[in-house]
């Protein structure tokens, strides 16, 4: 058998632990950990380093539905079909707190760029923002009319867009709370979506086996591919903005070239619907599950060069503003040259901005002290509260019995 090119995508490992079929997945920012959530009430964080032991987290009292790492990878959000989102610290304690304001279940959740928020979407016909370090619910979009499958930030996190089983696709302006624009394309409930890396496009799936392309300055539809034959589950970008990759019901998963417009590699690996996948923050793997309960990870092997370039152009702020002009149907609006990004194109000329190796990492640290330390403050709160209420139930029975014995 001949070798298989080595641009192709590659089976790297699986992971095996899950006990029914895996819902969702998601890596850490530096590629060390891949989170899944399952059918099975579970979350399990695997470690990539070799002969590392998995934690298997529990404390959802239903299935797992969504999974997310903040930026800095020191939390995890999770949610379920028990109505609630957790915040986990992804250790070997496994330590969680609960945040209840849906009232049925959590579909998705997702960290805004700079973690300070986080917006779920859920059966209840609702998207929620709720802020990270608070821990409290802030406010919710509520104008579809049925289950909403999938919320997601803008890479600036002025936007979020949201995708429901009412079969639209709704762009919300976070700062005023309001709709923006409602795209109606689909032909089915849609499953999923998300921003592309720039910002400046939305990709979605849906029950009707496609996959759209919209720009969401202008609100045209830029692409559709009609490629799986069942429903697609899930999708995402690659970090260079030049991949799409897509997981559907008839077992495959398909890699596209936005730039040319057509598919590059059908998958098969999963028995079965495959049921999520998602690229690490590098684009070097990608990583997808189903209702086989495995979980595969995949070297991606392209687009690394290009990629290298591509992170080191700054990245404008996504606007609402209608500046793209006549944009081709099918192709984006990128030259022909590989590695550069939609925004790198379009917008002005600008110097990149660096900052010292030292400083970001310090900050990084200290963003992740926090989020530790925020997540410690919780957890004893609760267990202040627990102590206080056996207190109260010790002293009323002590009552109890004092009254019993007094003639």
């Amino acid at each position: 058998m001949a070798a298989p090119c080595a641009e192709d995508p590659s089976l790297e490992r699986h992971f095996k632990g899950h006990r029914d079929a895996v819902t969702c997945v998601d890596f850490s920012i530096k590629t060390k950990q891949l989170a899944s959530g399952s059918m099975d009430s579970c979350l399990m964080v695997w470690h990539m380093k070799p002969q590392s032991r998995a934690y298997r987290f529990t404390g959802h009292k239903d299935a797992v539905t969504c999974v997310n790492f903040s930026p800095s990878g020191h939390l995890l959000a999770s949610g379920s079909r028990d109505k609630t989102v957790r915040l986990w610290v992804p250790n070997v304690k496994g330590e969680s707190t609960s945040f209840r304001a849906h009232t049925a279940t959590v579909r998705s959740v997702h960290f805004c760029s700079d973690g300070q928020s986080f917006v779920t979407a859920s059966d209840d016909k609702t998207v929620k923002v709720w802020s990270t370090h608070r821990q409290k619910f802030l406010f919710s979009l509520s104008q579809h009319i049925n289950w909403v499958r999938c919320a997601k930030f803008s890479p600036d996190g002025r936007l979020i867009v949201s995708a429901s089983d009412d079969k639209t696709v709704k762009l919300w302006d976070k700062s005023s709370r309001e709709c923006v624009h409602s795209y109606c394309e689909h032909g089915g409930f849609v499953t999923y979506v998300d921003f592309h890396p720039s910002g400046t496009c939305i990709a979605a799936a849906g029950m009707d086996n496609t996959v759209k392309v919209w720009d969401v300055r202008t609100h045209r539809l830029l692409q559709h591919y009609q490629l799986h034959s069942a429903a697609v589950n899930a999708l995402s970008f690659h970090p260079s903005g030049s991949y799409l990759i897509t997981a559907s019901s008839d077992s495959t998963l398909k890699i596209l070239d936005l730039m040319e417009g057509r598919l590059l590699y059908t998958l098969h690996g999963h028995q079965g619907p495959a049921t999520t996948v998602a690229f690490s923050r590098t684009g070097e793997y990608f990583a997808s599950g189903g209702s086989d309960e495995q979980v595969m990870v995949w070297k991606s092997n392209f687009d690394a060069v290009d990629h290298g370039e591509v992170m080191k152009v700054p990245r404008p702020p996504a606007t609402l503003a209608s500046s793209a002009g006549n944009l081709p149907e099918v192709d984006f609006p990128v030259p022909s040259g590989r590695g550069r990004s939609v925004e790198s194109v379009q917008s002005q000329p600008q110097e990149p901005v660096s900052m010292p190796q030292t400083l970001t990492s310090t900050l990084e640290h200290i963003v992740g002290q926090l989020d530790v330390l925020t997540q410690t403050v919780s957890i004893l709160e609760q267990r202040l509260t627990l102590t206080e209420d056996k207190l109260k139930q010790c002293l009323e029975n002590q009552q109890l019995i004092m009254q019993r014995t007094t003639p």
